[in-house]
């Protein structure tokens, strides 16, 4: 099996970019020319460190079955769960079949997002004139993304577990996101980082940690490395395209971005309603969690860095920040 020794991060792809794209460069010419070298040097790494979940991933070693009873599985659920007195009230196989059925439900959501994700970039490059640098780059995010749901969909296949993602109301709304790329391309890659962030987030405390199955493990590994690359894509577009937005467009970026924001989030990283019902969640035992300072830490933490991108592009300000408190997505800055 390859391994990968070394996860880049966002940030430091990002440090990497900032380096190219400097602040002291000159507006216009100078400005255009260090954007395009930097989507320019993503679609180089791109081809140079890319994976195929499957030849990059040995599903039937030995290490990697996939066994509901496998009482490291419980790890995942205890995470979300631990701290309330309903989870320790389940059988240990309970607990097992909790954590298994929240990763596979995650990994399936994951998916999903990404199928959105990757019609929307499809979206924004039908519409690039030639030579655009950037239609590269979506073209190898698009073939990276679809890796990656292939990957996230055998993981679920093969824990056999009835794991649905979506509503249907979800599925038809999603159109509307897919609409963003083409009409409001600013807004559509906040929602990219809605959801890709809280994700990374997630996946690299998991790795940090130590991830308690190997195949979870692997998967992550795979998934950060090249998610890395994307987030760093979206944030340094919006760097790029926020400043010649028109000012009325600039006001309804910043009214929605806690809103995305808060919502993306949550839904990542809360129950699913799948799971709720899958297992008869009480709803006391979902309210705790909810109210719980710990939770909310945790979806305001994995919007950190979006968070900064937005104060830095200036769209938080003295009445935009009430919407990011309501949202409980705000934490004064250091």
């Amino acid at each position: 099996m390859t391994v990968i020794d070394h996860v880049p991060s966002a940030s430091t792809l990002d440090e990497e970019a900032d380096a190219e794209v400097s602040p002291t460069a000159t507006a216009g010419t100078e400005a255009e020319r260090n954007y395009q070298a930097l989507v320019g040097r993503l679609s180089k790494q791109s081809v140079e460190k890319h994976f195929n979940p499957f030849t990059d991933i040995d599903w039937d070693h030995p290490d990697f079955a996939i066994d509901v009873a496998d009482p490291r599985w419980a790890a995942f659920a205890d995470v979300m769960f631990g701290r309330t007195a309903w989870f320790h009230s389940l059988s240990e196989a309970e607990q097992s079949r909790l954590g298994l059925y929240r990763i596979a439900a995650a990994m399936k959501l994951g998916l999903e997002f990404e199928n959105i994700l990757k019609r929307g970039l499809l979206e924004y490059a039908f519409k690039l004139p030639n030579g655009a640098p950037e239609f590269r780059y979506l073209y190898h995010e698009t073939i990276e993304e679809a890796y990656h749901g292939l990957m996230f969909q055998e993981f679920v296949n093969r824990t056999g577990l009835p794991i649905r993602g979506l509503s249907r109301w979800e599925k038809i709304g999603s159109r509307n996101v897919v609409g963003l790329a083409r009409w409001f391309p600013s807004l559509f890659f906040l929602f990219v980082l809605g959801g890709e962030d809280p994700i990374d987030h997630t996946q690299r405390k998991v790795l940090r940690e130590g991830a308690p199955h190997p195949l979870v493990e692997r998967i992550m590994r795979i998934h950060v490395t090249e998610e890395a690359r994307h987030l760093s894509f979206a944030r340094h577009h919006l760097k790029h395209e926020v400043p010649k937005l028109k000012r009325r467009q600039r006001v309804r970026l910043s009214i929605a971005a806690p809103i995305l924001l808060g919502q993306m989030a949550q839904q990542m990283l809360l129950p699913p309603p799948q799971l709720v019902k899958e297992f008869q969640i009480p709803k006391e035992t979902l309210a705790e969690l909810k109210r719980s300072p710990e939770a909310k830490e945790a979806v305001c933490d994995s919007l950190g860095k979006v968070r900064k991108l937005c104060v830095e592009l200036g769209l938080v300000n003295r009445f935009t920040v009430r919407l990011w408190k309501a949202n409980h997505i705000w934490a004064d800055p250091a």
